[in-house]
């Protein structure tokens, strides 16, 4: 524990140049006295540090004295790739490991790349949760990532949109993948290796079984199959439609990319309209999609497609007679 606390006051003050003892309790968490003791040791073991005394004084070290970047734990490697991504490194339990890490890599630093690195933080932010909706709550991610980790089988609750809506499934976690504010897991299963939304856990269980990883498994690709192979099984059909020529100029403000790119290149007719053929889902997830635009989308094809629109049309005005 001292030997890291050591290092870390060493980091900070070749990345900050200067800190009051105070600053570096504060910083540590630590007391003075701990710091007085700690700055000793430093000194005692060969590191030029020295304290300027006065109102504007602190600890630092000589101009010029650098130390390598060494001491990185196995947790700090794997925080490694979330520095700069203070959410999803907190979700997985790894604040504390992203926090030191970022500070051995900036102490690694010349001064001028140090000063571009604290740049770039300071002007780019990531927020990976979509429009209109927050993060999903995960309770059991931080236990999913540890077992993706070691290789350790799991068994989980699992809440699923079809009955049963509860099963209990015993799972290999390969990887965990982040996307639009959600979470998956990537896990070999009875049934072969599927896709399980954390959120989704309602309990989970550590085996302590070991599992083998297969030494071809690859996370982004198996993905991206994932990907392909949901879509592959969303649309079931296709909807021809007229679109409006003001829809068409305002479709990049109203998030429909199936219907922005299903009118990309097309040739406006004499009056602006827009003739697309669009991939649908199903007629009531399509007849949803489309009567929200009212009259400057008119579905042409296929005939199940109008009449839901034409009933749900209908049902609505009989919730508002005219007076």
């Amino acid at each position: 524990m001292r030997s890291s606390r050591l290092l870390s006051i060493l980091l900070l003050l070749q990345t900050r140049r200067q800190l009051t003892a105070r600053e570096l309790a504060e910083e540590l968490e630590v007391s003075l006295r701990t710091i007085y003791r700690d700055v000793e040791a430093l000194a005692a073991a060969g590191v030029p540090v020295y304290a300027d005394q006065g109102r504007a004084g602190g600890y630092r070290l000589v101009d010029g004295y650098r130390t390598k970047l060494t001491g990185l734990t196995e947790q700090e490697a794997a925080a490694l790739f979330l520095v700069g991504m203070p959410g999803p490194a907190a979700a997985l339990g790894l604040t504390a490991e992203t926090s030191a890490v970022e500070l051995k890599l900036l102490a690694a630093l010349a001064p001028d790349q140090r000063d571009r690195a604290g740049r770039l933080k300071n002007r780019f932010h990531l927020d990976m949760p979509a429009w209109y909706r927050e993060a999903e709550d995960s309770p059991y991610l931080a236990q999913v990532a540890e077992a993706v980790l070691q290789d350790r089988r799991i068994t989980v609750l699992y809440r699923r949109w079809e009955e049963p809506r509860e099963v209990e499934r015993t799972l290999d976690p390969y990887g965990l993948v982040l996307k639009h504010g959600s979470w998956y897991v990537v896990a070999a299963a009875s049934g072969g290796v599927r896709t399980y939304r954390v959120s989704n856990i309602l309990a989970l269980t550590m085996t302590g079984t070991v599992f083998t990883r297969p030494a071809d498994f690859d996370l982004a690709r198996r993905w991206q199959e994932h990907l392909d192979e949901f879509d592959r099984r969303r649309f079931t059909g296709e909807a021809v439609v007229r679109v409006s020529a003001g829809l068409a100029r305002r479709l990049k403000d109203l998030s429909f990319p199936l219907l922005e790119k299903a009118i990309e290149g097309a040739e406006p007719g004499p009056d602006g309209t827009v003739v697309a053929t669009v991939p649908i889902e199903s007629v009531g997830n399509a007849a949803a999609q489309f009567i929200r635009f009212g009259a400057e989308l008119e579905v042409l094809e296929p005939p199940e497609v109008r009449e839901e629109i034409r009933r749900m049309a209908l049902s609505v005005a009989a919730l508002y007679p005219a007076p």
